[in-house]
């Protein structure tokens, strides 16, 4: 059916080819809670950048990468940490035994270490742990069809035999060590017929007799994403609710982000029950990468949820990151970007400076550091400052840019602050400048515009004071005795006025230039003065002295020049 508001048509591209979720799997869905559910919690976080993140690299960390990056998530606050896959290269067993013999690892951080269902490989993996006083040995096998046909090309008994071998000959190997614990991730499990993930899962808990004190972890994937989030979330329910000793049981998962929305696929999974999370810092991965933990925890973090890791020196935390990747951090990456906290738009960066000068009251209303005050700044999620970061690049002005962006940045940069009234004055100059150059104008840039527009060109302008002097003679009674020069000639004029100023456009009027006194705001050294010259232009103009009155003299000077070169 065409609808008259869609004119969208027919895609040539071959959309056929490919089958829905529905049609791949099955995923058995009951009494759905996980929509009810609310996360009051950080889940465990296991980074897994050493192996899985570091497998998807061009130039695969060596061990002095890995140790940095290693000892950074040490730092952050990361308890559970993939430290690599040791049978796969001499580079990764080396850095598994750089790690015993180095002593890095803290005695409460747990290294995970990851193999094949192959008892060569296995064997290499525990010589590379040897001596750790504890590891999680990490075990895997693809389960879904289309692996088992086209890849392992074994069935479903065969693939059951050969995982139960693996455990088996794992749980020989760990021996009664109570530092080493097991994990186990049939991969492709968002491909995998949910009763034979159960029967492999219900297995390998019985074979490694788990139990609440040595719990198994069984590791749920979504190897490659096939549907929409709530589908994942959907199987991850089902596992919680029907997996056998489930006291015993850590249920983890390990999105990845092929269709964009690994994030939201791990949020829905804690939801459904998921009590770990697997991913990499900033997101790297094969494809398009792994979940992204650095996202996930500031979510909660934005949410009033302590997120359980320090991320209170973002850049820093960045910095290390595309260090050891060779990878950088996109400019728009959430939360850590150079943008993201970043406004342009001229409503937005209204927005923002109302928000933080609202901040700062409602922060000495309640007696409190602006830093520990309940942060509401419109479209600032979280307060740039608890990520280490400063104000200096909230706002940023180029074309795009409004009246509220250019005033924040001399005010807060330069200490002009510039009143509500004559910000569209100074944005329309500002404008013109980016315009022409095409490029955004820094606060320096923008300090100097406003003295060349407002100080010292209106100062040298075609009205100068030689002298000057007022006096109040009689109670709203002001005269005001000057010495201008003006069209090329220097003479004495005065004017009265019930203020000084009122009296100096009254001098001003009777030299030939009428001027009108409409506003005038005081702000540190600097005044500004609104004024209406010759009957007809308003404009507006600054000086600076340490004097309050010689700065308002010398704005309301400013603006009669900068009327007669209009």
């Amino acid at each position: 059916m065409t609808l008259l508001w869609n004119p969208q048509r027919p895609s040539p591209m071959p959309y056929d080819r490919y089958r829905p979720f529905q049609d791949r799997v099955a995923v058995p869905v009951a009494d759905r809670g996980w929509p009810a559910a609310r996360i009051d919690r950080a889940p465990l976080w296991v980074p897994v950048d050493l192996r899985d993140g570091n497998q998807a690299l061009a130039e695969p960390m060596d061990t002095p990468r890995k140790r940095r990056f290693f000892d950074l998530m040490v730092r952050t606050g990361f308890k559970e940490i993939e430290v690599g896959y040791p049978s796969a290269s001499r580079t990764d067993f080396d850095f598994v035994r750089h790690l015993v013999t180095s002593g890095a690892v803290p005695d409460d951080v747990t290294p995970v270490v990851f193999t094949p269902a192959r008892r060569d490989l296995i064997d290499r993996t525990f010589e590379a742990v040897e001596g750790m006083d504890r590891a999680v040995v990490h075990l895997y096998i693809a389960t879904s069809p289309v692996w088992r046909e086209v890849v392992l090309r074994r069935d479903r008994a065969e693939v059951w035999r050969t995982v139960r071998e693996a455990a088996g000959h794992m749980a020989r190997r760990a021996g009664d060590a109570p530092g080493v614990r097991f994990q186990f991730s049939p991969e492709t499990y968002n491909l995998t017929e949910p009763d034979f993930v159960l029967e492999l899962c219900d297995g390998l808990t019985e074979l490694w007799d788990a139990s609440p004190d040595r719990p198994v972890t069984h590791n749920l994937p979504a190897t490659v994403e096939i549907a929409t989030p709530n589908v994942y979330a959907d199987q991850i329910e089902y596992a919680h609710r029907n997996l056998a000793r489930r006291d015993a049981v850590i249920l983890s998962v390990h999105p990845h982000n092929d269709r964009g929305t690994g994030v939201a696929c791990a949020e829905l999974a804690v939801l459904a029950g998921a009590q770990r999370v697997e991913g990499c810092l900033f997101g790297n991965g094969e494809r398009t990468g792994n979940v992204d933990l650095v996202t996930l925890a500031l979510n909660l973090f934005a949410q009033g949820v302590d997120p359980m890791v320090d991320f209170g020196d973002i850049d820093a935390v960045r910095e290390t990151v595309e260090a050891c990747n060779r990878l950088p951090v996109h400019p728009r990456h959430p939360y850590a970007g150079d943008l993201v906290h970043t406004a342009f738009s001229g409503t937005h960066q209204d927005a923002i400076s109302k928000g933080f000068e609202e901040h700062a009251r409602r922060a000495a209303e309640l007696g409190l550091p602006e830093s520990r005050a309940p942060w509401s700044v419109p479209y600032l999620p979280v307060d740039p400052a608890d990520l280490g970061r400063t104000y200096e690049a909230v706002i940023r002005v180029n074309s795009q840019s409004g009246k509220g962006g250019s005033a924040y940045l001399l005010r807060t940069h330069h200490g002009v602050d510039l009143p509500a009234r004559m910000r569209p004055e100074f944005a329309r100059l500002v404008q013109g400048v980016t315009d022409t150059s095409g490029r955004e104008a820094t606060p320096k840039e923008l300090y100097d515009l406003f003295r060349a527009a407002y100080l010292t060109d209106a100062a040298d302008g075609e009205v100068r004071l030689d002298s000057w002097s007022v006096q109040e003679e009689a109670p709203g009674r002001h005269r005001f005795v000057c010495t201008l020069s003006t069209d090329g000639r220097t003479g004495d004029h005065e004017g009265t006025g019930s203020g000084p100023l009122t009296a100096l456009a009254d001098a001003l009027t009777g030299a030939g230039h009428a001027t009108e006194v409409l506003e005038v705001t005081v702000h540190g050294s600097y005044a500004f003065a609104e004024c209406r010259v010759a009957g007809s232009t308003t404009v507006w103009g600054a000086a600076e002295d340490p004097a309050p009155l010689a700065a308002s003299v010398g704005a309301v000077l400013s603006a009669v020049n900068r009327a007669a070169v209009r």
